[in-house]
């Protein structure tokens, strides 16, 4: 065989074995409105300081607003906004005692996001 013809015989080889190359797509579809709702949750923990903010709540299950100010770093208003997005997409709980705010985290909030990826751990 002449070495010129090595490209056109690899890529007649490659072209025989090409519908076995891999396994069809198959598994749950994510429809539209559940891709959009996917989306609106994700963008909410979509931020750094958020999910610094989730990961000390969960650690503690229970933390006043105050609290929260000094290990991120961050002043109350950010804080405060930071918290009422995470709260306004289901992730916290709030529980007023007098003044203070109390959070905790929703574990099926949690669990609802990692429910739309579970099916890849058995691929």
């Amino acid at each position: 065989m002449d070495i010129n013809m090595l490209p056109y015989v690899s890529i007649y080889v490659n072209m025989l074995f090409m519908d076995q190359c891999c396994p069809p797509v198959f598994g749950p579809k994510l429809e539209d409105g559940d891709a959009s709702d996917l989306a609106q949750i994700l963008k909410a923990v979509a931020d750094p300081n958020r999910l610094k903010l989730l990961h000390l709540i969960a650690a503690s299950g229970e933390v006043c607003g105050c609290d929260l100010t000094e290990p991120l770093g961050l002043s109350q208003p950010t804080v405060s906004h930071h918290l009422n997005v995470l709260a306004k997409a289901g992730f916290l709980e709030r529980s007023q005692r007098g003044k203070w705010a109390h959070y905790r985290v929703v574990p099926e909030r949690l669990d609802q996001i990692v429910a739309a990826f579970a099916f890849s751990a058995s691929v």
